[in-house]
């Protein structure tokens, strides 16, 4: 095995996220996890886990490969390792401070040599501890909360931005290249980018095609920044709607209704479940409709943390993001919103997009430019 090798930065960091206080109380949260497993040493290796704890760090270079570093907590500190061709940028870019950096050759194990700085050499994996790990997560710091409302604020301007451009003429393709250009001009990542014009709007995971838009079309986006995720779909038609299609978006929104009326402190994930079930039957959409398409969950270091299912019994906590996606036969709504003591805030939000009010609160209508 390839030993690693620290190294000290030389460089002041230029874009190094993370606040130090925030730090602190993540780092007590992953010493509870090892001192309720009795162990010293914690090896953390994927991007949800790495970006939370690093407080936004970027450590991917392709977003669909894994990342380029790994990092051990230990009684003594914090270990961040990574490949020598990557030690400069982490270094001058994306290390908080606290954190010490070793390198291993770019063709060496990453995982064994960050394993190897253990004391005895074999660390408590991260797979062992996920759903640990995953309530550490749930409830934001502050000012990870306030990164987190900024890049939905963001997200949404973009949908904003593109949506009241378009035309029926305009492509799918078109519309998502413009959607993506945005979202890396405020540099963020477009995780995902979907789009169904009129001609597909029975697929609700609708990878974008040359088909124009039509008469009607839905866009969806999940931007990271700091590896935080935003998630947010909104829809534009070109004319008055059918009594049809409006009477199915005032419909999905009540559904949507019900479950943020659900999402409450100390709910279990399971019991929103079976209340988004029950919602579907009660407004008109059939008792399997759920089985159609993924429900939403917990959101924050992953799209959803996780998609909630009648197996998820996480507790849902104060300062808890989440995004919630109901959808029927050509209707959907999602936005990315956070439960605050004063209630659910939804951070996905543009003052000049349409809404109207639904349960007490402003929810997105249909675009109609």
């Amino acid at each position: 095995m390839t030993t690693p090798t620290q190294i000290t930065p030389a460089l002041t960091a230029l874009t190094a996220p993370g606040n130090v206080a925030d730090r602190a109380v993540k780092r007590q949260r992953v010493l509870d996890i090892l001192d309720a497993a009795g162990r010293d040493s914690l090896l953390l290796t994927t991007n949800t886990a790495l970006t939370w704890y690093l407080d936004g760090s970027r450590v991917h270079i392709s977003l669909a490969g894994d990342p380029i570093a790994a990092l051990l907590v230990d009684r003594s500190g914090d270990h961040l390792v990574t490949f020598n061709n990557e030690a400069g940028r982490i270094a001058a870019e994306e290390l908080p401070d606290g954190v010490s950096l070793d390198t291993v050759p770019w063709h060496g194990h990453l995982h064994a040599a960050a394993a190897g700085l253990a004391a005895d050499g074999n660390p408590l994996a991260e797979a062992a501890v996920t759903a640990e790990l995953r309530a550490a997560r749930q409830q934001l710091l502050p000012a990870e909360a306030a990164r987190y409302a900024a890049l939905s604020a963001d997200a949404a301007a973009a949908m904003t931005d593109v949506l009241t451009a378009v035309t029926p003429e305009t492509t799918e393709f078109q519309l998502v290249s413009e959607l993506a250009a945005r979202i890396v001009a405020v540099g963020a990542e477009p995780l995902v980018l979907l789009c169904n014009g009129a001609s597909r709007s029975d697929f609700r995971h609708p990878l974008a095609t040359h088909s124009p838009l039509g008469r009607r079309a839905m866009a969806v986006v999940c931007a990271r920044r700091n590896g935080l995720v935003a998630n947010v779909t909104r829809w534009v038609a070109f004319d008055a709607g059918t009594p049809r299609e409006l009477d199915a978006e005032a419909r999905i929104a009540a559904v949507e209704a019900d479950i943020l009326r659900a999402t409450v402190p100390g709910a279990r994930l399971n019991e929103i479940f079976a209340e988004t079930r029950q919602s579907y039957a009660r407004h008109g959409f059939g008792e399997d409709q759920w089985t159609l398409h993924h429900q939403g969950g917990p959101a924050g270091y992953a799209g959803r943390d996780p998609r909630v299912t009648a197996d998820a019994t996480d507790t849902v906590v104060h300062n808890q993001p989440f995004t919630w996606n109901p959808s029927g036969p050509g209707v959907k709504i999602e936005d990315t919103v956070l439960l605050t003591d004063a209630g659910l805030r939804v951070l996905t939000t543009d003052h000049r997009w349409p809404t109207t009010e639904v349960d007490g609160r402003r929810r997105p209508l249909t675009l109609r430019p």
